[in-house]
């Protein structure tokens, strides 16, 4: 008998995520769409990350695929990885610290098999911690050219893409300078080749988010940040004016702790009182 591959694969780069793989696991086992695999790369962990997610593939050899990296490479060289063993129709995102609600796949493969004129679905994100959950992302619905210039676009790790736009844009592309910006620029190549995508309004996903990320975003990240935004407007052919987005980041890397901090905190309201607005 021939086995039957799957309509989607997800693919997960883990890294050093013990305390909450099992929850992010579950989440998908429990999907009330079941037509997926999964399939995940350790990138060296030095944890229990990978006995935990062996011992997974052990309970569900059909739906679980395990790799591991020798060293900790980055999440761009991760995803490759995973990408050469997936053979889904459509290959879905999701991170080791991460929760998908449970009608995720099912909305999102409806919609790719609907509109054959978009390429990338994603949504919107609730924000959580362990406190509980404490803001909504609120993502433009139909991105166009002129969005990369502020930023990306798509929410990286709730999204799902044919797979005929990974394999036209060789999937992600490995630099360090795209470290924590590969997903924007993957997108980026996306859209220059004539891709689109679309970003559905219902959140799906639940996003583990500390409410200091502000300590992640060192100068660094700043500049690879800068870096991309610059290959949005050569690669878009974007206006020359939104060079303005590609110097702010370096900009904000520069802008003393206390300042940014009370930016921070603005934005920070701005996702609570969306969230409020959806609970009623």
């Amino acid at each position: 008998m021939i086995k039957k591959e799957p309509k989607v694969s997800i693919i997960m780069g883990v890294f050093n995520c013990e305390d909450t793989l099992v929850e992010s696991i579950d989440s998908l086992l429990k999907q009330t769409f079941q037509d997926f695999n999964i399939i995940m790369c350790d990138d060296g962990s030095t944890d229990n990350t990978y006995i935990i997610a062996n011992q997974y593939c052990e309970r569900y050899p059909d739906k679980l695929i395990l790799l591991k990296n020798s060293q900790n490479m980055g999440l761009n060289y991760t995803l490759n990885v995973c990408l050469e063993q997936s053979t889904g129709e459509y290959i879905a995102r999701m991170d080791g610290d991460d929760i998908s609600l449970p009608n995720r796949l099912k909305k999102q493969v409806e919609f790719l098999d609907k509109h054959n004129e978009f390429h990338i679905v994603s949504s919107a994100m609730i924000y959580f911690d362990e406190i509980g959950d404490w803001g909504v992302g609120k993502p433009c619905e139909y991105p166009q050219e002129k969005n990369f210039a502020k930023g990306t676009p798509f929410a990286h790790a709730p999204c799902m893409v044919r797979r005929e736009a990974f394999e036209a844009v060789d999937g992600y592309t490995i630099h360090k300078r795209l470290l924590r910006v590969e997903d924007y620029h993957l997108w980026i190549k996306m859209y220059s080749k004539g891709f689109k995508g679309y970003n559905i309004q219902e959140p799906l996903y639940k996003m583990r988010d500390d409410r200091q990320a502000v300590k992640r975003r060192d100068i660094k990240s700043r500049l690879n940040e800068a870096y991309v935004k610059i290959i949005a407007i050569k690669e878009l052919n974007l206006p020359i004016f939104n060079i303005f987005y590609a110097i702010r980041p370096i900009i904000l890397a520069l802008t003393p702790e206390v300042i940014y901090r009370k930016m921070h905190k603005y934005k920070l309201r701005v996702k609570e009182d969306t969230s409020r607005k959806v609970d009623k």
